[in-house]
């Protein structure tokens, strides 16, 4: 019985959790990328490229480390100590993932800012 209790109120966080993060929908529509909607070509077109495609994936990068890191943070919380362990085993390659990720697109925004300076 306590555990089926365990497993209902740990649903029932990441639902609130879930839906607490649906209210607002931020979103990119093509002309977000390219305002003014006039083609442009050169380096400048290839700057704004790779500055968006790093702030994309930088976002949906730390979007789903803090997603991840909430499941993990509360089935660590309510399981048992054998389930904790594993947690723990399994929170290493996390930890190492998201600062690989971090790591990467701060090192990308360091060298797109050096490179734009030349």
């Amino acid at each position: 019985m306590k555990i089926f209790n365990k497993k209902i109120i740990t649903i029932l966080i990441i639902f609130l959790t879930i839906v607490g993060f649906t209210v607002n929908s931020f979103a990119w529509s093509i002309s977000d990328f390219n305002p003014s909607g006039t083609t442009v070509t050169g380096t400048e077109g290839i700057k704004k490229a790779g500055n968006n495609a790093v702030f994309v994936i930088t976002t949906i990068g730390i979007v789903a480390s803090v997603v991840i890191l909430i499941i993990i943070g509360l089935k660590y919380m309510v399981g048992s100590v054998e389930e904790k362990a594993t947690y723990k085993k399994s929170l290493m390659p996390y930890v190492i993932g998201a600062g690989l990720l971090f790591a990467a697109s701060t090192i990308a925004t360091i060298i797109f800012n050096w490179a734009n300076a030349l």
